[in-house]
Parts: C-alpha cells; sequence; structure tokens
C-alpha cells in the first residue's frame, strides 16, 4: 500500500547495505530499531495575559517532521520527505503565536467541547435546557466563542515507545461556554518512524454533557503554499452522507452519495476529484453561500466498538504524494475551505486563497443533539464514567512502489 512507502525505502537500503557488505548477518535489535528523541521545545510568543506559549517540534528518522503548539493544541506543520519535489510542508497555519491570535479559520486546532454545529445553541440534557454561544449565524460552532482552540493547555512532552509526543491537557469547568459539567481534556500527538502522526483525543465528565472533538488541519498534498486543492483526488469509505440546510445544519436525512458531489466512494473510476464537487455545488447569487463541499460523510461500517476503520485517502496527482486517515469515529466533515478568501498570509508568506486546503475532520454527526435515538446517528452524550476517546492516524506515502 502507498503509506507503507518509507518503511519499504528504508528496508531496501538496509538490503543494499548488507549485499555490498557481503553480509548476511542478522540484523541485531539496536540495529533494526530507529534512534529517537523527545520533543524540543521552543518560544512560540506571548499571550496577551502575559503567559508564555510553545512549540514542540517531533521529529524521527527520514525527515518526519511536525510541530505543534499548546495553543489551542495545534498542528503548526507536517514536513512529508516523500513524493516529487521533496521535503514539504503539507498544512496550512502561521509562522508565529500571532497568527494565531489574529483570527484564523481553526488552522490545525484541537475543536471542542463539541465541535461542528449544534442548531439555535441549545440542547435539553436531562430534563434542562442549555443555551450555548451562538458564533456561526444563529448556531453554535466548534466549541464557541472561546472553544478548546482558544485555550492554552498544558504540555507533557516525552519520548514513547511509538515515538517523539506531547499530551496536552485542560479542564473545562461547569458552565464553560454553556456546556453542563468539568470536563477533563486530552489530546496527544505521536509521530511514529513510519512517519505516522497519530491524534488521540480523551475526555471524561463529572457530569452528563456533549462532547465531540475534532482535529481541525487543513490539508494540501501539494505543499501548504502550492494553491488550490482542486485537482487532487479523494477517496472516502462512505455510501451516505447528511444533506443540510442554509444554515449547514443537518436535516436529518441520510442520503445516499450515488449521482451526487458527495460521491467520493473508493471504487468510483477514475478518482473523483475535489474540483468536480466544488464544481458541483456553486456559490449562490448573493454570496451567502460560498459553494463548496462542508458535509458530513458517514463511514460504511461503523459499529460504537471503537474499531479503527479506514476513512478516506487525498492524493495530489502532480507529486504523487498521499494521505490515508483511519479513524475510530462514524462521520467525517469534508470541508474545500470555501471561506478562505486570500486575507490570510500564513508561513513563508503564502497567501491562502479559496480552496486552498481540505479539512477532513473525523467526528461525531453534527448537531447528533437534536437526534438522539434516531435511527443510524451516533451518540454524543457523554455520561459520568464514560471515557470519550477519538483516534486517528494520518498516513503518508509517494504512490511509488
Amino acid at each position: 500500500m502507498e503509506y507503507r512507502d518509507g518503511r519499504r525505502q528504508a528496508l531496501r537500503l538496509i538490503l543494499a547495505g548488507m549485499l555490498l557488505s557481503g553480509s548476511h548477518a542478522t540484523l541485531t535489535a539496536a540495529e533494526e530499531k530507529p534512534v529517537m528523541h523527545a520533543p524540543t521545545v521552543k518560544p512560540f510568543g506571548t499571550m496577551p495575559d502575559g503567559r508564555d506559549a510553545h512549540l514542540y517540534v517531533l521529529e524521527t528518522p527520514g525527515g518526519w517532521r511536525a510541530t505543534v503548539t499548546d495553543y489551542g493544541a495545534i498542528l503548526t506543520s507536517m514536513t512529508v520527505p516523500l513524493g516529487k519535489g521533496g521535503p514539504v510542508d503539507v498544512v496550512l497555519g502561521f509562522d508565529s503565536l500571532e497568527g494565531y491570535l489574529a483570527g484564523h479559520p481553526y488552522f490545525g486546532a484541537s475543536c471542542g467541547r463539541c465541535s461542528n454545529r449544534i442548531a439555535g445553541g441549545r440542547f435539553n440534557l436531562g430534563g434542562k435546557q442549555f443555551q450555548l454561544a451562538t458564533n456561526n449565524g444563529e448556531h453554535h460552532l466548534h466549541g464557541g466563542d472561546v472553544g478548546f482552540d482558544k485555550k492554552l493547555w498544558k504540555a507533557e512532552p516525552k519520548l514513547t515507545d511509538a515515538g517523539p509526543a506531547v499530551t496536552f491537557r485542560l479542564v473545562s469547568p461547569d458552565g464553560d461556554e454553556g456546556y453542563p459539567g468539568e470536563l477533563a481534556v486530552e489530546t496527544t500527538y505521536t509521530l511514529t518512524p513510519a512517519g505516522e502522526l497519530v491524534i488521540d483525543m480523551q475526555a471524561t465528565s463529572d457530569a452528563a454533557t456533549v462532547c465531540n472533538m475534532v482535529h481541525h488541519s487543513y490539508w494540501n498534498m501539494a505543499g501548504q503554499a502550492s494553491g488550490s486543492i482542486q485537482g487532487q483526488q479523494l477517496t472516502v469509505n462512505a455510501d451516505r452522507y447528511l444533506p443540510v440546510d442554509e444554515g449547514s445544519i443537518p436535516t436529518g436525512e441520510l442520503a445516499a452519495v450515488e449521482g451526487t458531489a458527495f460521491d467520493f466512494r473508493p471504487e468510483r473510476k477514475p478518482a473523483a476529484t475535489l474540483a468536480a464537487a466544488i464544481d458541483a455545488l456553486p456559490a449562490s447569487a448573493d454570496g451567502a453561500n460560498p459553494g463548496g463541499v462542508d458535509h458530513n460523510l458517514c463511514i460504511r461500517g461503523w459499529q460504537p466498538d471503537g474499531t479503527m476503520r479506514a476513512i478516506a485517502v487525498l492524493r495530489d496527482p502532480e507529486s504523487g504524494r498521499t494521505l490515508e486517515i483511519e479513524s475510530n469515529q462514524p462521520g467525517v466533515q469534508v470541508y474545500t475551505g470555501n471561506y478562505l478568501d486570500g486575507s490570510l498570509t500564513g508561513k513563508a508568506g503564502a497567501v491562502y486563497e479559496k480552496h486552498a486546503g481540505l479539512c477532513l475532520e473525523t467526528q461525531c454527526f453534527p448537531d447528533a443533539i437534536h437526534h438522539v435515538g434516531e435511527k443510524g446517528w451516533p451518540a454524543v452524550i457523554l455520561e459520568p464514567g464514560q471515557t470519550y476517546h477519538h483516534r486517528m492516524v494520518h498516513r503518508f506515502g509517494s504512490g511509488n512502489d
């Protein structure tokens, strides 16, 4: 498979070295295991209240490199050494804290307590009604005005058996952004020697609450400064999607993707391009709807048992570079960067125009709190004694064997 390219290349180099040396000796465990180091820590800027933010650098042999910050538990860069054109950073973002503080569309962020949209910013739970911030028109989005993406988390950098990692922690108090219950949260980033970026999110609450955290990177497999993702190909293991109303709230229907712009099924030949989907969903005449994809796709075969399933593959035909995502979540929000408009200047002076990146947000379904108990809708309520666990594995390949 494509994501194993890095492993295959490394094995070929090892075998070539053994043949040149004339040695047929078995590799020792020490020789097989790459040398890894704990993350390094750098200053990243100062918060308005005087607290310092930090950048954590995770590196593994072969040129793999990820940087994350304790502000928003944000992934600020992911360098992939594979593919035509050499090492390239494949996530949109900023060079310093100031860019994130100035306001941005959740670049690389850990969003919560409940990500995506809640209709009207309100819900009933345990016989009580709760009113949340309405920060997306009349609706609640990605945790509210000051969601997890705008918090300074506590960080624990470490070297694990799987590779360098950073665990970010925070406590969201009862009533935070209107939510019930005190929620203790962790987000851990791990970079493996194979170049896998693993993200684990966990949470527990002392009262029934709503919890749906997402990772919100904007991916561009040609590189973060390369321009539009329209020429890239996407496959998603989903037979159904959630149609939405004018406010991007699901109507409640689980509709078939066949014959629609949302048909990214892997069995389609040739693979669907993002341009085709974007062109099929044009902007409205008044500009209120920017067009493009911003919908939840329902993962085929999902069950609430924590099993990891193949979610999506994003491929840049020009470089051959690919991203494959696995997760234990029932849905994925496919968002084609429709609201990017060239007003943001990112890393190395890159200007992010419309469709400069693609979000693949594995998640529970949007507005699921208003569909509790309905057929096909997963649960989004977290009870005391339960642990919310959201796991994502990002694998990168070059498309060359």
